[in-house]
C-alpha cells in the first residue's frame, strides 16, 4: 500500500528538482565567495564593455562641437570626466551586484539543505518500512 506521507514528499522533491533544483545544485556546488567574485568578474567585464559603447557612441554624437572646441584641456577634461563616471557606475553596480548574488547564492543553499533535509526524511521513511517487513 502507498503511504501518503512518502509520496507527498517525493512529489515535493520531484518538483523542486524539475524547477529550482538544477540551478540550485549548480549555484551550491561553489563555495559563497567563489560565486560572488566569479559573477561580479563578469559583471565589471559587461559593464566597462556598455560603458565604453555608451561613451564611444555619446562621443560619435557630439564629435560636431568637440573638434570646434578641441585642445589640451578640454581634452583632459572629458577623459577625467569619462574615467570618474565610469569609476561611480562600476562600484555602483557591483555593490548591488555583490548583494544581489551573495543572496542568491543563500537563498539555494537554504533550498539545498531542506532538499536534503528531505531526502533523508524519505530514506528513513524507507528504512523504517523495510525494518517492519
Amino acid at each position: 500500500m502507498l503511504d501518503e506521507k512518502k509520496v507527498k514528499l517525493m512529489t515535493r522533491m520531484a518538483f523542486y528538482e524539475k524547477t529550482q533544483g538544477t540551478e540550485d545544485f549548480k549555484i551550491s556546488a561553489y563555495y559563497r565567495k567563489d560565486y560572488v567574485s566569479l559573477h561580479m568578474l563578469c559583471s565589471l567585464i559587461w559593464v566597462t564593455v556598455g560603458y565604453v559603447c555608451l561613451v564611444a557612441l555619446l562621443i560619435l554624437a557630439g564629435l560636431d562641437s568637440l573638434m570646434g572646441h578641441m585642445s589640451t584641456s578640454v581634452m583632459l577634461l572629458v577623459g577625467g570626466m569619462v574615467i570618474v563616471g565610469w569609476l561611480a557606475v562600476v562600484i555602483i553596480y557591483l555593490l548591488i551586484a555583490n548583494h544581489m548574488y551573495n543572496q542568491k547564492h543563500k537563498d539555494a543553499r537554504q533550498r539545498v539543505k531542506k532538499y536534503n533535509h528531505d531526502l533523508t526524511r524519505l530514506l528513513k521513511m524507507y528504512a523504517g518500512r523495510s525494518a517492519r517487513e
